[in-house]
């Protein structure tokens, strides 16, 4: 294993080198589109308010693709300068209303104690073993079920995550931090308050609300079912490995071209998480040149749909399983054991 981890960071080292003539290109081929798109859905609200949401729908992706942008300078992998990723950050970061700092902050946890078993709970979402769930509280269980609930997850969740969580600093946020989620919040709503009184307020939240619904539930898809897939990889700290949590606890999502495009090639998850300081312009040709990377787990957008029936890690089998399926194991364990002590009495 050690020569194979070597030689796969070797195999990142190339591509671990941002471009800024390329960086500022996307820069450019994804904000201008994004406002354009929105000034027409703006427009068509004269015309067809299907037309708008039609609008709308493309406009969300060129918001998905922004924070992408976002999420590459947190890692210091948009640009070679830390100030230039700040500034840039920053500002994309007002466009899909996420913190640099705080998120920054969660997501570094997060690529550092993915599928750790022992250090879950900051930076993904909330993951019960089917041990767990089935000595929890009924109290934690029902919580557990709404949350993990489609509904609550990609219709409430992005306004709770985005309009809620991010607007406040965590516990012992540090200066710098909470400067920047006020600076943040303050950018927000200044750009907010600028286009109501361009195009009143009305007109805003008719273009802006479908955007910011449709472009935050597929956030949290992507996010969501580029880890939770049926064999994905999960162990507690002692038998946890940084690399095999990349290669085989990130899938690779296999999009059509103009989502690739548009979702700034983070189906390639599992390359981003071996190498997080890897551009999202060169993950496909790092994939692409690492013969060993073939072979991760590939899911398509038909196959991801399965992914909603996995609710619970089952350590004893190592994959995801549905609460139908835990509910006939514990109906089945109930009826074994009233056997037993029936047959037990029947012998006494």
């Amino acid at each position: 294993m050690q020569t194979s981890v070597r030689q796969l960071k070797k195999d990142m080292a190339p591509y671990e080198k941002s471009n800024a003539r390329t960086s500022i290109l996307q820069i450019l081929n994804t904000i201008l589109p994004f406002v354009v798109l929105w000034y027409v859905a703006y427009l068509s609200l004269s015309v067809s308010y299907l037309l708008t949401l039609a609008i709308a729908v493309v406009a969300s992706g060129f918001v998905v693709r922004t924070f992408i942008i976002f999420h590459d300078c947190c890692h210091q992998s948009m640009f070679k300068s830390k100030r230039l990723n700040e500034i840039v950050g920053t500002f994309t970061g007002i466009l899909t209303f996420f913190p640099y700092y705080q998120w920054k902050h969660a997501h570094s946890i997060h690529h550092a104690t993915s599928s750790n078993l022992n250090k879950r709970g900051i930076g993904d979402i909330w993951i019960l073993t089917v041990e767990e769930y089935l000595t929890s509280s009924v109290w934690k269980r029902i919580g557990y079920r709404l949350y993990r609930n489609p509904f609550v997850l990609f219709v409430l969740g992005p306004f709770y995550t985005i309009l809620i969580e991010n607007r406040f600093n965590r516990k012992n946020a540090k200066a710098k931090e909470r400067i920047n989620l006020y600076l943040t919040n303050l950018g927000i709503v200044l750009l907010a308050g600028l286009v109501c009184w361009a195009v009143g307020w009305q007109a805003f939240l008719m273009v802006q609300l479908p955007i910011f619904y449709v472009s935050g539930a597929a956030g949290i898809w992507l996010f969501y079912v580029q880890h939770q897939f049926e064999d994905s990889y999960f162990e507690n700290e002692e038998e946890w490995d940084y690399v095999k949590a990349a290669v085989e606890g990130s899938s690779y999502y296999k999009l059509p071209k103009l989502l690739q495009w548009l979702t700034g090639n983070i189906g390639f998850h599992h390359v981003h998480h071996l190498s997080p300081r890897v551009p999202n312009y060169y993950l496909e040709e790092a994939h692409k040149m690492t013969p060993a990377l073939h072979k991760v787990t590939t899911i398509t957008i038909a196959s991801s749909l399965q992914a909603i029936r996995f609710r619970l890690w089952d350590e004893s089998n190592k994959r995801f399983v549905g609460f139908k399926e835990i509910s006939e194991r514990v109906k089945m364990k109930e009826a074994d054991s009233k056997g037993v002590r029936s047959l037990e009495k029947k012998r006494a």
